[in-house]
Formats: C-alpha cells, sequence, structure tokens
C-alpha cells in the first residue's frame, strides 16, 4: 500500500476553483446573454504636486472603445471589449481573457474643474489628468465701524 500525504491548502484551492466556476457560470448567463462576462480593469491613482493620474489598463481596445464622463464630482470611465473567439460545436478550448462591458468610478475632490481634465490613450493604457482643485483660503471680512459698513476699504455712513 502507498502512502499518500494529504495537503489540504491543495484541496481548499481546487474547491475554491469549482466554487469560482460555479459562480461564474451562474453570473456570465445572465439578461446580457450567453457567453458575455463582465470585467473590471485595473486602475492606478497616484498623486502629484499640481494634479491626480489615473492610469487603466485597457489592452485590446482603442480610444474610440471607451466613454469618460464627469456628472456631479464623480468621474466615469466605461466601454465594452468584444470577445475575439468564436464558437465551436464539436470541440473545446480555452477563453480565460475576459470580455464585455465595463464601468469604473472615481470621486472627484470637491471643486475639481472638469474642464481642465485630459486623457491619453496610448499601448492599452488610458491616463487621465486631473487637475488638483485651488485650496480655498481664508476671506478677509472686514468689521464696520460707528454702525457704518465697510465697502472697498472705505467706511461708508447711513
Amino acid at each position: 500500500m502507498a502512502l499518500v500525504r494529504w495537503e489540504p491548502m491543495r484541496e481548499l484551492n481546487t474547491l475554491q476553483g469549482e466554487m469560482n466556476q460555479l459562480f461564474n457560470s451562474f453570473f456570465d448567463q445572465g439578461a446580457e446573454g450567453a457567453g458575455r462576462r463582465r470585467w473590471a480593469p485595473a486602475v492606478d491613482l497616484l498623486e502629484r504636486d499640481d494634479s491626480l493620474v489615473l492610469r487603466a489598463d485597457l489592452p485590446g481596445l482603442t480610444e474610440d472603445d471607451v466613454q469618460i464622463e464627469v456628472r456631479d464630482d464623480v468621474l466615469t470611465i466605461s466601454g465594452e471589449r468584444k470577445a475575439e473567439h468564436e464558437d465551436r460545436e464539436n470541440g473545446y478550448y480555452r477563453v480565460e481573457r475576459s470580455f464585455g462591458s465595463f464601468a469604473r468610478t472615481l470621486q472627484l475632490p470637491a471643486g475639481v474643474d472638469a474642464d481642465g481634465i485630459a486623457a491619453q490613450f496610448e499601448n492599452g493604457v488610458l491616463e487621465i489628468t486631473i487637475p488638483k482643485p485651488e485650496e480655498r483660503k481664508p476671506r478677509r471680512i472686514e468689521i464696520g465701524v460707528n454702525g457704518g459698513r465697510t465697502v472697498e476699504g472705505k467706511v461708508k455712513e447711513k
């Protein structure tokens, strides 16, 4: 009789893989149709002295496949990657790359000038530069003298 070493982590990995397949097959057959999948591109956000920079990996897409919108201090990147494979009736083949529609949102700091946002798309990487809002400086309010009020540095009598 051969002695077989029991490796619980390998069994857990197998169970996790089977559960992932179960959930993927259940959710991927939703209202969008059989074979369509949702995916979320990887996004990095970094801060520079005068701006925030968002980089999204969008391999296989062009700038025409992506929409960028700003509404109520929320930046939304959306689009769709089409499936590049054909269905086969007689055999199986492996498809691991995700496809389908996506949308990513980012809450912008208050006061961001939406007209100053710029985007570039190169080698499958979308880079969006968001200017930081100017710091709000305290505004000094002058106090009126003898019941008058201050207007442009002069006291105006009632």
